[in-house]
C-alpha cells in the first residue's frame, strides 16, 4: 500500500489553477447531483498500516468532497489491500489470505470507516433516500462499498452481516483471485463464475445490494448479467483504445461495455493515468457514451488511490460537469452522467 500512497502524495493538491477558477460558485449554484461510484478518501483503510497523515488526507478530501458540490459516492474497502503491492501502472499480487484472515481484515477497515464517518460531515446512507437528503443538506452521503469479494472467503451467508454493518456495494473481484469469478489482470480460473460466485450474485439480489464488476473478466461479467435480476454497476473503467499505455489491462472492449448497458446498469468513467490528460480522458468519455448510450456512464474517480489521475480533486466536479456539456449533450443528459444515472441504481437495487 506504501506506493499506493505516494500516488496520493503525488496527486492531491496537483490541481491546475484554472481547473479551480469559479468552481465555489459553481457548486453552489448548480442543481445537479454528483455522484463518484468508487473512491477511497484519504486512502482511509491504510489507517494503521503504517501510512503517515491518513487522518490529514482524510480531512482534505471529504473538505474538497463537500466544497466541489458532491452529493454522494461509494466509499470502498479494499478486500485485498493487505496481499498486493502498487507499483509502476501495475499492482502486483504479494500473497494470500490464511483462513480467516480476510473477514478479520474486513472488520478493521470497517471499523476505521465507520470512525471516519462518524466524526465528518458526511453522512452514513443506506437507502436511496440519503443520497436526496444530502442534496438537501449538502452533505455528502458515503454508502460503504467493497472492491473485491475476498472477504466472503466464498462464503455468501456472510453478506448478511455485511448488509447489516451497512455494505451497500461489492466488488465480486479485484487483483488478488478469489473464489467467486475472473479478473481482468490474471489467468482465468473459473467459468464466468464459480458456484460460489452465483451464489453471491443471487444472494445480493435478494438483499438489496449492488453488484460491481469493475476488474472482473468479460467472461464473469456476462455470467454475472446472465442470472442478476438487478442492474449492475462496473464502477471505474474506460474503453481500451491504446494496448501499450498503463492499466490497459483494466479497460473495455467496446462488446464488455456493452454487456453492462445491455443489463441496464452503468459505467463509471475513470479518470486515471490510462488517459494522457484531462482532455483525452473526456473523448473518451464521450466514446464511451456512443457506444453504450447517454443511461450508462456516471464517473468512479478511484480516489485516492487511482494511478496518475487526470482528475485528482473534487473541486473539479464542476469543471467535469462542464466539460460533458462541452462536448455536446444538453442539460438532461449531463444529470443523467454526473448523477442521475447513478440514482437510478440507487433506487431500483437498495432497500
Amino acid at each position: 500500500m506504501t506506493s499506493r500512497r505516494r500516488f496520493l502524495t503525488q496527486s492531491v493538491g496537483a490541481v491546475a489553477a484554472t481547473y479551480l477558477l469559479g468552481s465555489d460558485a459553481l457548486a453552489q449554484s448548480s442543481p445537479l447531483i454528483h455522484f463518484d461510484l468508487h473512491s477511497h478518501p484519504g486512502m482511509f483503510l491504510t489507517k494503521g498500516m503504517g501510512a503517515p497523515d491518513v487522518d490529514a488526507a482524510w480531512t482534505k478530501t471529504i473538505t474538497e468532497m463537500n466544497k466541489g458540490g458532491l452529493t454522494g459516492a461509494f466509499f470502498s474497502l479494499v478486500a485485498d489491500a493487505p496481499i498486493i503491492k502498487p507499483g509502476d501502472g501495475k499492482v502486483d499480487v504479494t500473497g494470500s489470505y490464511k483462513p480467516g484472515e480476510a473477514w478479520k481484515e474486513y472488520k478493521r477497515q470497517l471499523k476505521v470507516l465507520i470512525e471516519f464517518i462518524g466524526s465528518s460531515p458526511v453522512t452514513l446512507a443506506t437507502k436511496p433516500s440519503d443520497l436526496q437528503a444530502a442534496q438537501k443538506n449538502k452533505k455528502v452521503a458515503a454508502y460503504i462499498g467493497c472492491e473485491g469479494g475476498d472477504f466472503l472467503e466464498g462464503k455468501a451467508d456472510r453478506l448478511d452481516e455485511m448488509y447489516s454493518d451497512g455494505v451497500r456495494s461489492i466488488q465480486l473481484v479485484h487483483y488478488h483471485p478469489n473464489e467467486l469469478g475472473n479478473l481482468q489482470t490474471e489467468p482465468a480460473q473459473h467459468d464466468g463464475l464459480s458456484a460460489s460466485g452465483k451464489e453471491v450474485v443471487k444472494k445480493m439480489n435478494k438483499l438489496g445490494m449492488v453488484i460491481d464488476v469493475a476488474h472482473a473478466a468479460e467472461s464473469t461479467v456476462k455470467a454475472v448479467v446472465d442470472i442478476t435480476d438487478s442492474p449492475i454497476i462496473l464502477s471505474h473503467s474506460v474503453l481500451r483504445i491504446d494496448e501499450s499505455r498503463p492499466l490497459a489491462k483494466r479497460t473495455l472492449t467496446p462488446e464488455h461495455a456493452k454487456l453492462i448497458a445491455k443489463n441496464g446498469g452503468v459505467i463509471g468513467a475513470w479518470p486515471s493515468g490510462y488517459s494522457t490528460s484531462f482532455d483525452d480522458f473526456m473523448d473518451n468519455v464521450k466514446r464511451l457514451i456512443d457506444v453504450v448510450g447517454v443511461d450508462h456512464v456516471g464517473l468512479g474517480t478511484d480516489l485516492d488511490g487511482n494511478f496518475k489521475p487526470v482528475i485528482t480533486s473534487f473541486l473539479q466536479l464542476p469543471q467535469w460537469a462542464e466539460a460533458i456539456k462541452n462536448k455536446g449533450f444538453n442539460n438532461e443528459e449531463v444529470q443523467k452522467i454526473t448523477g442521475n444515472n447513478a440514482a437510478r441504481i440507487l433506487n431500483k437495487v437498495l432497500k
